[in-house]
């Protein structure tokens, strides 16, 4: 028979065990577990268990707290831990009360007993203002004015001012109305613009130093700068109008670099000829002196020779200049005409077809001697002088 057939007394079991082994009650096992948890918490108060049971074994409850003493320290420890990002700085207060900044990376802080905020100190940040102001000579402009700034600070931030960003809205409107105000309406509009963004980012920087706020200047730019728009068009007609007064002048200064240039060359000029011009008359005048010396020195040598050579001479230059001569004569009751004109184109006539005897003649009577003969004409000589000089 096999081990496992039926009938018998005896235990079938193959390994040697023995008894009845059925599956466990599954009601005993919960009334067990409940058993222990009231002998833990004191709520065994009859020592029996229900269903008829026999008393339970009371054990100790240390184990248990410990362990739910540990379960609960880890779990605070846990939500103790906090992440700040790399443009963040955290500050961390005990009891209200500032205990410290974290740097970025994992941090821990008590709970319940410690909070923390995070602060964005990498963020530019940035806002824009317009407003319309009076300017010190009464007139109206819109300025728009643009701010970036960061947190330099995390602890004032958060800690020592409310609305640190509304604070610096409010000092920027004030710093910029009182530079403003200070300056005309041409340096806000054209002339100064740099200037005023300047002296504006100074004193705001001197508020915020002075409110102590975390937050520190990155820029500030003047964006635009303009007339109100009621008398918009009036100010373009006004600015139109100094453009071309400063084009006017541009012009007016490019023509004169043109023209005085050349006036002073030109004087320049009219001088060095007037100074050649003197030095010309003077050597002129030296030289007539020295020839009038020479001149006397020969008339004391022979007065009537030289009278006789200085009169042919001024009358052969007298009349080389004039084409009629009125001759008198004496004792007679008409004037004789000589139309030299016509002698001369005559005797240019026969100079251009010369007889072979001419040359001769004329090469016998230019080598007469000094005293004498038409030849003394084209000679050198002491007396002859310039038409200029002889008028």
């Amino acid at each position: 028979m096999a081990w496992n057939e039926p009938g018998g007394n005896k235990p079938k079991d193959p390994w040697g065990g023995g008894g009845d082994q059925g599956p466990p009650d599954l009601d005993e096992a919960l009334r067990n577990l409940k058993a222990k948890i009231n002998n833990v918490f004191g709520n065994n108060k009859g020592g029996k268990t229900g269903g008829g049971g026999s008393n339970s074994g009371g054990g100790s409850p240390w184990p248990i707290l410990v362990i739910a003493l540990v379960i609960v320290a880890i779990g605070y420890g846990l939500v103790g831990f906090f992440q700040v990002d790399q443009r963040e700085r955290a500050v961390v207060l005990r009891f209200g009360k500032f205990d410290r900044i974290v740097e970025p990376g994992l941090n821990w802080r008590a709970p319940i007993l410690e909070q923390y905020e995070k602060v964005d100190v990498g963020q530019n940040r940035r806002y824009e203002i317009t407003e319309e102001m009076l300017t010190k000579d009464t007139n109206i402009v819109s300025v728009t004015l643009q701010v970036q700034y960061q947190v330099l600070d995390p602890r004032p931030f958060l800690l020592k001012v409310a609305q640190p960003e509304e604070i610096l809205q409010h000092a920027t409107s004030s710093a910029l109305r009182h530079v403003v105000g200070s300056s005309s309406m041409d340096d806000v509009l054209k002339d100064n613009r740099e200037a005023i963004r300047v002296q504006v980012r100074e004193r705001l920087d001197d508020y915020l130093n002075r409110y102590d706020t975390g937050l520190v200047l990155r820029q500030v730019v003047l964006d635009k700068t303009e007339a109100p728009d009621a008398v918009r068009d009036a100010f373009d007609d006004v600015s139109k109008a100094k453009e071309d007064e400063d084009r006017f002048k541009k012009e007016a200064e490019a023509y004169s670099n043109a023209v005085i240039p050349q006036a002073r060359g030109e004087a320049q000029r009219v001088e060095e000829e007037a100074l050649a011009y003197k030095q010309q008359v003077i050597d002129e005048a030296k030289g007539d002196a020295s020839r009038f010396t020479d001149l006397l020195a020969e008339y004391s040598k022979a007065p009537e020779v030289t009278r006789e050579r200085l009169y042919l001479e001024t009358m052969t230059q007298v009349f080389s200049n004039t084409s009629k001569v009125m001759v008198d004569v004496n004792k007679g009751d008409s004037l004789i005409y000589l139309p030299l004109d016509k002698l001369m184109k005559n005797s240019d006539g026969k100079a251009k077809a010369p007889n072979p005897g001419s040359s001769a003649s004329s090469t016998t009577s230019s080598a007469g001697a000094d005293d004498g003969g038409s030849g003394r004409s084209g000679g050198r000589s002491l007396y002859n002088n310039r038409n200029q000089e002889l008028r």
